[in-house]
This record gives C-alpha cells, structure tokens and sequence, in this order.
C-alpha cells in the first residue's frame, strides 16, 4: 500500500510517499481502506514546526479526517464489519464526558499516531462511527475534526435554541459548520468575513454578514443589530487577535467558544467587558466520540451537506497540500483515493 509522510517543521519539500505491506488487525481493531481525507489548520502548523501537541517521529502520516470502507476486523469486533462505510474520531480515547486530560484523551491521528493519508490503515473499533446514509465519504471526511468542533462549541455547554443569536468569526471550515448548525437548530446567526468575496456565500448558507475589514469595531455592528442585547453564543476561532471583540460582542451570560490555536503577538486585553457581562469563555478541544454519534445523527435528520471547496485525487497530495495552505478556500479541502 501506498502512504504519504511528513516531517514536523521541515515544510511540503518533506511529503513523501512511500510503499508499506497492508497491515493486519488485532483484537478488537479493524482495517479501512481509505476512501477520504481532508485538511485542517494543524496541518499547515505542523509543515512549519508550529504545532504545540507531540508530533510523531521522525515522521508521521498526515490528515486526522478519515472516512474509509471496512476490509477486516479482529476479534472481538462488534462495531464494525465488512463493506461497512465509516467516519473515524480523531482523538482516540475520548468516548464520553468531558476533556480531562492530554495524558487521558490527547491521543490523536496524524499527531502522536499516524493518520489517514494512506491507502489503508487500522484503527481501534471504539473509534468508527457509521456514516450519515446522505454524505458520501468525501462530505463525511470532513467531520472528524471541523465539524465535531463546532458542534461542541454550540451544544457542548447548552444548545443554542430560536431565541439566541450565534456569531461565527470568519469562514473557516468549523465556522461554516456552527453556521449550518445553528441555522438548524433555529437560532439567527451573524457572521464576520475579511473577504468581500465571501459575503454572499456566507448569506447563502442563512447568515447576516458582516464585512470586518471595512467595520473595524464589528462588536459595536453587532451590538446594534441586536438591539444592544449582543450575541448568546459567540464561535471565537481566530483568538487572541479578535478575543477582545468577541467578549464585547457576547450578550450578558453569553458564551464565548474558542476553537482552536494560533499563534499571536497580542499579549494584553481588556477584561472588563468580560467581568461586567460575565461571559463564559470555553476553550474547545474537537469532541468525544458520543458527541460525535449525537452530532451524526442531527446531520441525518437535518440533512446537513459539508461546505466543500476542492476535492484532489491521492496522487496530487502535494498539490492539495499548496493549494490550502496557499489559497483562500471556502469549505473543506478533500482528499479522496479510488
């Protein structure tokens, strides 16, 4: 089988791929073919050294999104069986409840463990879930990582309900999906974009915009389309540099979820808006796997469709590689193997 690998910081030159013997599942395990994989942001973050969680070495198999069609199990195997169509966690042991530690729940794929950009691979059976009946393996493998997030973002504390207003920065992948979502659960959403490009496709998906290259006080915009009241449930995914906004946008007792890392030269703020409104602020770590099963099942009934950009066939992985790291991308960046 083939597989690509990377090394931590040394950049796309260090992608290669490489020829391996198809591996075998143990108890309780089971072998994928690989059918989809995408991007996120740690991925660009470990091309450049920047990642903060341990990266396997001296090189690891890149992309923690992974959906994949069961070719055998091990024993003991009840969740899977052959010809199954599944989606994979990326984090490996967090089943249930909350996030309690790195030691106990920060195993992850294509970190500390290889992840999916190979032709096959095996995992535990306690990380398979079933795919959606109405997402093909491409819109599936978008899931894992972006989507879960969101989704524990907005259910993770309370969900949102038809009396709140969800305010999702920029059109990254995970504030797509908290839009759909929200969206679904019958919430107004608000949405902020650098992009003037990107104003009607975030419409599209039921947002009111806001352009914030153009509105450098967007709390204040916020503010005044909610009658002062601000927003409920703020999806914060591009801290620190916006952190200080979000809490002047968040309504009192609002929650302010901050999804994901990168890095910032901001080292100061003013915390008074975030004392005088007390607003909860809720770092997010994607989601447990029970999250996950919850947050499937609400796609099926919703019949939610991925936001997908570009989908790139196995062999241009390095093409796929420059291409999100270097292009404004709206949605999702596949990988799929025939």
């Amino acid at each position: 089988m083939r597989s690509y690998h990377v090394k931590n910081g040394k950049g796309l030159e260090s992608l290669v791929v490489t020829e391996r013997d198809i591996p075998t599942p143990g108890s309780h395990e089971v072998l994928l073919r690989v059918r989809a994989t995408s991007f996120n942001y740690r991925d660009g973050l470990i091309m450049s050294g920047a990642y903060p969680l341990p990266v396997k070495e001296p090189s690891v198999i890149p992309l923690a999104d992974g959906t994949g069609e069961v070719v055998a199990v091990g024993s003991g195997v009840t969740r899977a069986q052959p010809g199954g169509r599944v989606v994979v966690n990326s984090l490996v042991h967090w089943i249930e409840g909350p996030f309690i530690g790195w030691e106990e729940h920060g195993t992850q794929f294509s970190g500390s463990l290889d992840g999916f950009l190979s032709e096959y691979i095996v995992v535990s059976e306690e990380v398979v879930l079933p795919i959606p009946e109405h997402l093909t393996y491409e819109e599936a493998a978008t899931l894992p990582v972006s989507a879960l997030t969101a989704w524990n973002a907005l259910t993770g504390f309370r969900q949102p309900t038809e009396e709140d207003t969800v305010l999702a920065l920029g059109s990254g992948s995970v504030s797509l999906f908290a839009i759909q979502f929200a969206k679904s659960f019958g919430a107004r959403v608000i949405a902020t974009t650098t992009n003037e490009d990107k104003i009607d496709r975030l419409a599209a998906l039921g947002a009111e915009v806001i352009h914030s290259r153009t509105t450098s006080n967007w709390h204040e915009t916020v503010r005044d389309m909610t009658n002062g009241r601000g927003a409920q449930m703020i999806i914060e995914n591009t801290n620190p540099g916006t952190l200080e906004q979000s809490i002047h946008a968040a309504a009192i007792s609002g929650l302010v979820s901050v999804v994901g890392w990168i890095p910032s030269s901001v080292k100061t703020m003013d915390i008074s808006a975030f004392y005088f409104n007390m607003v909860t602020l809720r770092p997010i770590m994607t989601g447990s796997r029970n999250q996950f099963e919850e947050m499937n099942q609400f796609i099926a009934e919703h019949r939610i469709k991925p936001v997908i950009d570009r989908i790139f066939p196995f062999e241009e992985a390095k093409e796929a590689y420059d291409y999100y790291m270097n292009s404004r991308s709206f949605g999702k960046v596949v990988i799929h193997m025939d």
